[in-house]
């Protein structure tokens, strides 16, 4: 069973940093970010028509224009300056320093992987809906709406278990055959609507009943606008994807341009025809709980307008892609965590494996599942929380980015964009606080878990790599026998500490005076890091040859730099402290935070980690 889920343990990884190695055309690409992004056709316009009434159309224009003049230039800027993939959160990590910038990745992931695991169980709990109220549907499956969900959650982590690969060749079918019958849904009803134009008359007579003025009109759907964030989801999907768009970086980066741009005009289209139609066609009860356009306003349609063939037809293709968008959300979760955790140390080692993490998301969905009920719109607003939040780290993001080239009207647009989606972001959590609950244990779940595995692996050696500047392959070919080091921890680094430090190894360690030494001094300028590469310097104070290496763990270095001195000599080297004063748990707390510590135990407990025969393992003295 532990082979089994473990399976590709590596090369999964790898494939995360370098991306596969099959590459598509961005129009391709752009179906694989669209079972997410147009799946929201599926729900957005119920959702829609619930939160603004009457004024659905004019609050979908807004969100329309905050998409193609807002988000649509915020990630197009993400695509250029993050063209690996790693999207708004990779360039907000470099903003802040040291532990706070890890912490600060650990909450934006939070809120990542709450936009992803609520992608799939609303996706899930709307394709519930949709297989529901079809007419052809058996009568034992009427009020099971949790069931249907968990199962169509328990068939999507089912693909992943089987090692699911390949998804673009699935998804381009799914969304041509999918957009193809909304188009003739959407016209449908739009031949309807020209037919009757009566029905327009009645809207526009209710909108003059309840509203007062059309800047009231305008201020209220500026106000309900946020309720409607869903349709803004899939733009991260799109950065996160990049690495799989076929070309050279400049042409993955104009590939990924395009396909961001292609897919917030189709979306947004289908979202302004799509809300007026509903809104003028679709009794306003039938939108409510128990309502038969509940959470499926277009197929309502497609039934009323085309006949249930028809509309079992669209139902199919609607539940296969609302399932799809799961299965998108479930990659983008399996490609988020390793993307990050691994490199702060803060993941066990079998998060470097799909099944696992396959296992884990689908557990949370399911709670997450019957927590809500199974409800499309009791988890609209803890979605749109997790779009929202994305969206406006991305938007700090750029506007960051443009006010270090001093770009001044880049920066002020992206500024004014950045406002915009916080003020939506606010409205939303106000109304809504679910997604904030959920986010907060999402970020509680994973900062406790990344702190234990931090301090799990803290004794692994972590360096990947040593490299010597010439002066210090120069001391490291003159030393002859057996290699002696002293670890010195450099305060003044004049004549007088370096004399007194070796003058204490001679009567602590017994050292013969004529024996020629090293001394290596470790300085710590980010400990927050965990994997790094050694660089060692070679220098000459007062007749001492001194190394000196920056690293973001004392021990560790010191362990890494002793193995590839035995490695590189074949002699076993020896290396030499003295016991540190004060409490060991508080050393140890100081090793894990500061890289420091209790340093002399913690370098043998590393080697003894990294080498296993004592015999070949270079030798810790204390005194």
């Amino acid at each position: 069973m532990r082979s089994w889920l473990l399976e590709g343990l590596q090369t999964d990884r790898k494939q995360i940093e370098h991306g596969p190695h099959a590459k598509h055309s961005w129009w391709r690409v752009m179906c694989l970010t669209g079972v997410d992004y147009f799946s929201t056709l599926g729900y957005q316009p119920g959702i829609a028509a619930l939160a603004a009434g009457l004024l659905s159309p004019l609050a979908t224009l807004f969100l329309v224009a905050l998409t193609l003049l807002g988000a649509l230039p915020v990630y197009r800027r993400v695509a250029a300056e993050s063209p690996y993939g790693q999207g708004s959160i990779a360039m907000l990590e470099k903003l802040a320093p040291q532990w706070w910038g890890k912490l600060f990745v650990l909450a934006l992931l939070g809120f990542a992987a709450t936009d992803f695991v609520i992608t799939m169980t609303l996706s899930a709990a709307d394709a519930t809906a949709h297989i529901l109220e079809n007419p052809f549907v058996p009568d034992f499956l009427a009020g099971q709406r949790v069931i249907v969900t968990l199962v169509l959650l328990a068939l999507l982590g089912g693909v992943f278990l089987m090692g699911f690969t390949e998804a673009i060749g699935i998804a381009v079918v799914l969304v041509f055959v999918y957009l193809v019958l909304n188009a003739v849904v959407v016209s449908t009803a739009i031949v309807h609507v020209l037919e009757a134009p009566q029905v327009v008359v009645d809207w526009q007579r209710a909108l003059s009943l309840d509203f007062s003025s059309p800047l009231v009109m305008i201020g209220l759907s500026l106000l309900v606008m946020p309720k409607l964030a869903l349709g803004m989801s899939g733009f991260e999907t799109g950065v996160a994807v990049m690495p799989v768009v076929k070309g050279d970086m400049e042409q993955r980066v104009k590939g990924t341009r395009r396909l961001l741009t292609t897919a917030a005009l189709i979306m947004s289209v289908f979202l302004v025809f799509s809300s007026f139609v509903t809104t003028v066609l679709i009794p306003h009860q039938e939108f409510e709980e128990g309502g038969k356009a509940n959470g499926r306003a277009l197929a309502y349609l497609a039934h009323e307008y085309l006949g249930d063939w028809f509309g079992t037809a669209y139902d199919i293709s609607t539940i296969a892609i609302l399932w799809f968008a799961g299965a998108s959300a479930m990659a983008g979760l399996i490609n988020l965590v390793p993307r990050y955790l691994p490199r702060y140390g803060m993941a066990p080692e079998w998060t470097g494996a799909v099944r696992p993490l396959v296992l884990v998301f689908s557990a949370i969905g399911f709670a997450i599942t019957i927590i809500f009920d199974a409800d499309v719109d009791a988890q609209g607003g803890a979605y749109a929380t997790g779009v929202l939040v994305l969206m406006l780290s991305a938007a700090v993001a750029v506007t960051l980015s443009a006010w270090k080239k001093r770009e001044q009207v880049a920066t002020a647009g992206f500024a004014l964009i950045s406002a915009v989606l916080a003020y939506t972001l606010v409205d939303n959590v106000i109304e809504r606080p679910d997604g904030v609950k959920i986010a907060s244990f999402f970020i509680a779940a994973i900062v406790v878990t990344s702190l234990i595995s931090r301090a799990t692996r803290s004794t692994e050696l972590r360096v990947t790599e040593v490299h010597l500047d010439p002066l210090a392959e120069r001391f490291v070919n003159e030393a002859c026998g057996e290699i002696h080091v002293i670890a010195n921890e450099p305060n003044a680094r004049d004549q007088a500490e370096y004399n007194d430090k070796l003058r204490e190894t001679w009567v602590t360690h017994r050292l013969r005076s004529s024996e020629p030494v090293l001394f290596v001094e470790v300085s710590v300028p980010d400990a927050s890091e965990f994997e790094t590469e050694l660089h060692v310097k070679g220098e000459e104070r007062f007749g001492h040859k001194i190394l000196t290496i920056e690293s973001s763990a004392v021990p560790n270095s010191l362990a890494a730099l002793l193995l590839y001195l035995r490695d590189r000599t074949g002699g076993v080297p020896h290396i030499y402290f003295h016991w540190t004063e004060g409490n060991p748990v508080v050393a140890m707390l100081r090793y894990l935070v500061f890289g420091g510590g209790d340093v002399p135990p913690l370098t043998r407990e590393v080697l003894r980690q990294a080498e296993p025969d004592p015999e070949r393992r270079p030798h810790v003295h204390v005194g």
